[in-house]
């Protein structure tokens, strides 16, 4: 069973359009026994969109903790207000002489909880989220749904993967393609954690080739073997031009180019992928080439 990663340095690259067409390509192209989907953008997940999934599993996410008083406990001493970095433990509202901890204040250090001489402060595991198993015509996706403002999307991320990769291996299904989060942040270290190879989705743009460089650092760092393909490649040929000599540069192969087309965007709001949609436009004959390519380099990996 093989992992191939989809990233960008940024977002807004076509990154989830090129994974959508990916997943159409692979069931009508090969890959032999299927493929698994593993949307790690668990912050904004929308290969959903695209896929018109339905949901055939949903679990509970349960994340990090937060700091919490019994009222009961405490004594008010106020021992918890200068160990707290985040200026979380308040005056209780309701309760006199009571203290109170803010939890979108409360990073869950639990420094509160060593400091309070009455034991009156415990952690409490907070529900953070969602993750899914799902049905598309194109295979089994796994994704996520993550609270706002909360901060454990690595973690989230590692379980949508992990569990995208025991499905693929208790039912025999040879790959796995996994649509990234943008940036290089931990997300992004959890997606291409343990990865086969990893496509860069690169935008001929100045902050395009900025975080380009980025993305292929980050990579490079966890051994990940990548390749690059330019999408929007017509839209400034200079930008191009510069990508193709930083791969050079850097010893990376540029598998193609995807031009830009409005029928992408249009095909998504059908949600559905350009290459179903619009099987003969410029941009479906290029996503097209460029899949055949990538099934070529991971399949003898």
């Amino acid at each position: 069973m093989k992992q191939l990663v989809i990233l960008s340095g940024k977002g807004g690259t076509g990154k989830t359009s090129i994974c959508a067409a990916f997943a159409h390509l692979a069931s009508i192209e090969g890959s032999q026994g299927g493929i698994v989907l593993a949307d790690a953008d668990v912050d904004a997940a929308n290969l959903r969109l695209v896929l018109s999934p339905v949901e055939a599993e949903t679990t509970e996410f349960w994340g990090g903790s937060l700091a919490e008083i019994d009222p009961d406990v405490c004594i008010g001493c106020g021992e918890c207000v200068p160990v707290c970095r985040y200026y979380a433990v308040l005056d209780d509202p309701q309760r006199l002489n009571k203290k109170w901890i803010d939890p979108v204040a409360c990073d869950g250090c639990a420094a509160c909880v060593y400091a309070c001489p009455t034991s009156a402060i415990r952690m409490v595991v907070q529900q953070e989220g969602f993750w899914f198993r799902s049905d598309t015509a194109y295979g089994t996706l796994f994704h996520a749904e993550l609270f706002p403002g909360r901060e454990n999307s690595g973690k989230l991320v590692t379980l949508v993967k992990q569990n995208a990769r025991l499905w693929a291996e208790e039912h025999q299904v040879p790959l796995v393609i996994i649509d990234g989060p943008p940036g290089i942040v931990c997300p992004v270290i959890s997606a291409c954690a343990g990865a086969d190879l990893g496509l860069i989705i690169a935008e001929p743009s100045l902050a395009g080739i900025h975080d380009l460089k980025r993305i292929q650092a980050t990579m490079q760092h966890f051994r990940v073997p990548q390749v690059i393909a330019i999408n929007k490649a017509d839209i400034y040929p200079d930008g191009v031009q510069q990508i193709r000599e930083f791969a050079d540069k850097n010893n990376i192969q540029v598998l193609g180019e995807v031009p830009f087309d409005p029928l992408i965007p249009h095909s998504m709001l059908l949600g559905l992928p350009v290459t179903e949609k619009f099987p003969d436009s410029d941009s479906s004959r290029a996503i097209r080439h460029l899949w055949q390519t990538v099934a070529t380099l991971i399949e003898p990996l």
